[in-house]
């Protein structure tokens, strides 16, 4: 995005509202810092920012879910008469977050029906041990452990999201004991836990006496935190995580308001969310809104006000959204940025001032877009599908049939479709690493082979491109292995070209492991396998040696990990 217009004063805008939004909102934050743009954010759970923001107090909102008019305690729920627009601001997934022991270690990989669920949140069912827990883990047992939900003590978007999809998929379960409909304010029985904000919610999960628990959270505080998640059954029997890839593949079918003269323009319909039979999909995915004022007699805005807003949401929906994966979200498709700019016009409507030049889409460095087409969404195509093992009626992944030596790490390396005469082909799709164990670490390699990028364009339509690789973090049975410790030698590329083709081709670098470098990311942030440096046509054959080296520490037995391999062009 271009360098941000200066500000006509030293103005800083503030803010609050959600806390699932919050750990990418507040890198955003720091990001456009250097930039002169100063914004105090707050995160007081959906409920209070959107009163806030209806009190005049702050300048701004962001919410899952957008004014009710009346709310769940029969309070008015509305912008108290102040001019608004809705502007989506990155997608997610809410995520089970979990903490459960066996003989000391924290065990992962669990798997949960959405029945089972509903059940555990209505204290239905109160043990780890419970038949309906072991049947969605194909007979695997769990220890006899009491089961202590932890949920909101505030009104949250979160806790909107997670009882909109038990009253409309499950009302059978949630609607008992006074429960109904979908509500902010979640209803506490039994054994639960309250806690205000999801950090909270995280932190009590993943306190050392957490054994039992089990919350809900917006996936980028257990990422963050290195806790395990739920697989989560969806409609086509496969237990899935809140990835970005899953989450951006079951929003293409959720119903947004394309009505411009709709207050609820630009919000979601998640219906089709939850029934999405995508065996890639995953069913508790949605988008957050900012709130955003927009009226010319906005008594809290001044011209740089105005232009703080504007520089700090195009920012955020422009290159922010390229952090949104690695912080656990999924960034927006083309067609809700493209809307989420047009949201931002309603600015310099209501203060001519303001300065929108340079908002130009195509310096948005967004892994979903698709020059040209609003309805393609990159990401969802390039989404791998599930294991076998994820499989309803499969033993779920990583758990060992019987002790296992060192560390032995199954990768899956999903295809890619072609993009305009320029393809990536894959080789074997799944390759193990077999791992030795001393004194200082856990050492295991493998070679990633087979990779190849064919471009037949027309020499009018021929550009350079990359190939990026990024691995997800290896989980198993006994526990998380960070892909900061995965890192790798890229090999020489080896091209077939063309008669006459200048196509030349450049190795990326060397990336080692966090272990052997504390600031190194490994292959958990996207890394450059190759890239061609001067267009042309051909056939080239990519590879890399992969090294993962662990702390000595790491505990034995099995577990995965999904490389996504991804061709973009220039």
């Amino acid at each position: 995005m271009p360098t941000a217009p200066a500000q006509a004063d030293d103005a800083q805008i503030e803010g609050s509202g959600s806390t699932w939004s919050q750990v990418i909102f507040d890198q955003w934050i720091a990001d456009v810092a250097p930039r002169g743009i100063r914004v105090a954010y707050s995160g007081v759970g959906s409920s209070t920012g959107r009163k806030d923001f209806a009190n005049s107090t702050t300048d701004f909102a962001i919410s899952e879910v957008p004014y009710q008019g009346i709310d769940e305690l029969g309070n008015p729920d509305n912008a108290n008469g102040r001019e608004y627009a809705y502007v989506p601001i990155v997608a997610g997934g809410t995520a089970f977050t979990y903490h459960l022991e066996q003989g000391g270690k924290l065990l992962t990989g669990i798997r949960l029906s959405g029945p089972t669920i509903a059940k555990i949140f209505t204290s239905a069912i109160t043990s780890w041990a419970d038949p309906a827990i072991a049947a969605d883990n194909n007979g695997r047992s769990l220890p006899d452990t009491p089961i202590i939900p932890v949920v909101r003590s505030d009104g949250a978007g979160v806790t909107r999201q997670v009882t909109a999809w038990l009253d409309a998929v499950y009302p059978d379960i949630w609607r008992r004991e006074g429960r109904t409909g979908a509500t902010s304010y979640f209803p506490t029985s039994g054994r639960m836990v309250a806690a205000a904000g999801s950090d909270q919610v995280m932190n009590t999960v993943a306190n050392p006496a957490g054994n039992g628990t089990i919350g809900y959270v917006e996936y980028s505080y257990p990422t963050n935190k290195g806790y395990p998640v739920v697989k989560l059954l969806n409609t086509a029997g496969f237990f899935v995580e809140p990835t970005q890839y899953n989450v951006a593949v079951a929003l293409t079918q959720v119903q947004i308001n394309q009505d411009q003269s709709s207050p609820l323009y630009l919000t979601q319909v998640l219906t089709g969310v939850y029934a999405n039979a995508d065996p890639r999909a995953y069913p508790l995915s949605s988008y957050s809104y900012m709130i955003l004022p927009v009226g010319s007699a906005d008594r809290r805005l001044t011209t740089a006000k105005r232009q703080a807003l504007a520089d700090l949401t195009s920012f955020a929906l422009c290159d922010g959204q390229s952090e949104a994966g690695p912080y656990g979200y999924s960034p927006l498709p083309l067609n809700l940025v493209q809307a989420g700019f047009d949201q931002l016009a309603k600015l310099k409507a209501a203060d001519p001032a303001v300065d929108l030049q340079g908002r130009d889409l195509t310096q948005c460095h967004n892994p979903t877009f698709v020059a040209g087409d609003l309805a393609r969404n990159y990401l969802a195509e390039i989404a791998p599908l599930p294991a076998p093992c994820d499989a309803v009626g499969a033993d779920p992944c990583g758990v060992p049939t019987a002790p296992l030596g060192g560390v032995s790490v199954h990768l899956s390396v999903p295809a890619v479709p072609a993009v305009d005469g320029l393809t990536l082909g894959v080789g074997a799709t799944s390759l193990a690493m077999a791992g030795t164990r001393g004194a200082a670490s856990v050492h295991a390699t493998a070679e990633l082979a087979g990779l190849t990028v064919t471009d037949t364009r027309a020499d009018d339509h021929l550009t350079t491109w990359q190939v990026n690789v990024q691995a997800t973090p290896f989980t198993g049975l006994p526990g998380v292995i960070d892909a900061a410790y995965l890192g790798w030698r890229p090999a020489a590329p080896s091209s077939t070209l063309d008669t006459g083709s200048p196509l030349t081709v450049h190795a990326g670098p060397s990336v080692t492991s966090m272990l052997s470098d504390s600031g190194s990311s490994g292959l958990s942030a996207t890394q450059l396998l190759a890239e061609a440096v001067v267009p042309g046509r051909g056939t080239t054959t990519l590879g890399a040696t992969l090294d993962l080296v662990a702390p000595s520490v790491t505990l034995e037995g099995t577990y995965s990990s999904t490389l996504t391999v991804t061709l973009v062009s220039s």
